[in-house]
């Protein structure tokens, strides 16, 4: 049984140009490339970016070596590189295709767009900042795909500091101003045998009498609806190479953290595979911190990508699908309940509730006790996800393990 029809449209992506952002951008990157060609790197790609950035761009150019200017290029970026490798991914599926003419529209009752592309929604909040959310649904592979970049700014209420001092953030004041900037991004895939997977990464400032405090966050984690050993060790270890390029110590801890933090207390089980998590980060210094965020988030594409082309066309039926509902019910469950980021947003002042409930599937299915057939491989999935496990083989270097797996 099938849960894909179709029907071919052509029809191009509408050309945005930004006259101002055209301008700018050539003398920021000039300007960047004396300083640093780092940096120049992602001025250059803004007339590419989703929308405009939430900072206009003359700001951007004059505070280009603040860590707040950087971050925001950082997450324009990947959320345009991300958004269009997804998408890239829809507009494939279609190749062999009927044309239009092709169809009778009275017969083909079940239709899904064939023109699946991101729905650009750029918001601002009146305290400060805005973001830019990009959803796409009814995808023929991806059912539900959310990108989301904030750039926020303002007060922090009560709630979210009492959360940070529970960390042990040694905020003094009573009212705090801070800046936060990050991407996160949650995908739904529409057949079962391709993961969902999960990732943000984001900066934070805080202002007290001390000064200012930053820290940055983030990660990237796999949910699988059928366990593939290979999808495993292949995600695994581009992620282990992106924090190796900067602490071999790193991936090791941070997949731990992952772990941990991605457990559904109630259930006694982990909501997928795991990944990296990390928080808190503000060492050894703010540029090396920086970089290793770039190498992570620029790991997503990689990690994730050859797994959906590898799976998205394999073939599954009624059971399949229902599991993979159910097992949707638990991300599900999680993010309402335990995901710091959504309690974070959920208690900042004029949150914008569409953009932090992006998270949440399409569709989703509760059953009451269910449990999987004996050494089905719905059980096969359930062991790891109770039994959390090492992903990386010992004794072979990570570059030999991605080369094996993209062959």
């Amino acid at each position: 049984m099938s849960y894909v029809g179709s029907y071919k449209k052509i029809r191009d992506r509408p050309f945005r140009v930004y006259c101002a952002t055209a301008i700018a951008t050539g003398y920021m990157a000039y300007s960047h490339f004396k300083n640093n060609k780092v940096e120049m790197k992602e001025v250059i790609q803004a007339k590419d970016y989703m929308a405009a950035p939430i900072t206009p761009l003359h700001e951007l150019e004059k505070n280009q070596n603040d860590m707040k200017a950087q971050m925001e290029l950082l997450i324009m970026r990947i959320q345009a590189e991300f958004c269009r490798a997804l998408e890239k991914e829809e507009d494939e599926a279609w190749d062999d295709d009927k044309t239009p003419h092709e169809y009778d529209f009275e017969n083909d009752a079940f239709i899904i767009s064939p023109d699946a592309k991101f729905k650009v929604d750029r918001w601002t909040r009146p305290t400060g900042g805005g973001g830019i959310t990009c959803v796409l649904q009814d995808g023929r592979v991806f059912e539900k795909a959310g990108v989301n970049i904030s750039v926020v700014s303002g007060t922090l209420p009560p709630a979210a500091v009492q959360q940070m001092r529970s960390r042990g953030k040694n905020l003094q004041n009573a009212e705090l101003p801070f800046f936060a900037a990050g991407v996160s991004a949650v995908i739904h895939p529409r057949n079962p045998m391709v993961p969902t997977i999960h990732f943000n990464y984001r900066y934070f400032e805080v202002k007290d009498k001390d000064g200012v405090q930053w820290w940055f966050g983030g990660g990237t984690d796999l949910t699988p609806y059928y366990l593939n050993e290979e999808d495993a060790q292949l995600f695994h270890t581009t992620l282990k190479n992106a924090c190796d390029k900067h602490d071999e110590t790193y991936y090791v801890r941070f997949k731990k953290w992952c772990d941990d933090y991605f457990h559904i207390p109630h259930r006694g089980e982990c909501r997928g595979i795991g990944g990296i998590f990390f928080d808190d980060l503000d060492s050894p210094d703010q540029k090396s911190a920086f970089d290793f965020v770039t190498s992570c988030a620029e790991a997503v594409i990689p990690s994730y990508i050859p797994i959906v082309q590898k799976h998205k066309d394999a073939a599954y039926g009624y059971y399949e699908r229902q599991w993979q509902l159910l097992r949707r019910g638990r991300y599900v469950e999680f993010n309402l309940m335990y995901d710091r980021g959504t309690k974070f947003g959920l208690h900042t002042p004029q949150a914008r509730y569409e953009s932090i409930l992006m998270s949440l599937p399409l569709n989703a299915k509760w059953e009451y006790m269910n449990e999987p057939k004996k050494d089905s491989p719905e059980e096969q999935l359930m062991t790891v996800l109770k039994q959390p496990r090492d992903w990386v083989k010992r004794g072979e270097t990570c570059k030999s393990q991605a080369q094996r797996a993209a062959v």
